[in-house]
């Protein structure tokens, strides 16, 4: 099984950026996850969408698209779980 390119665009790195360092290194730690296994327990499919997923870490939530064809995984969002919800 080939790894995946975790991509993380700016907004989401904003996101991400402004946690606690501890809540922020292993929202990292888990992101570096999915390059291996995208699918992993605790990944949950989101209902209404062919390739979205989310993964819980702690009260936050990673919102992410998974692309196969290319071996990508896009993070759509970080956010904590009150707000990760709302767009």
């Amino acid at each position: 099984m080939s790894s995946y390119s975790v991509i993380i665009p700016k907004p989401v790195q904003k996101q991400i950026d402004k946690l606690p360092k501890e809540t922020r290194d292993r929202i990292l730690e888990k992101i570096l996850e999915l390059v291996e296994e995208p699918r992993s327990s605790g990944t949950k499919k989101l209902k209404g969408s062919d390739n979205e997923y989310r993964v819980r870490v702690g009260d936050y939530r990673i919102r992410y698209e998974i692309d196969d064809g290319e071996f990508i995984v896009l993070i759509s969002s970080c956010r904590h779980r009150k707000d990760a919800y709302r767009d």
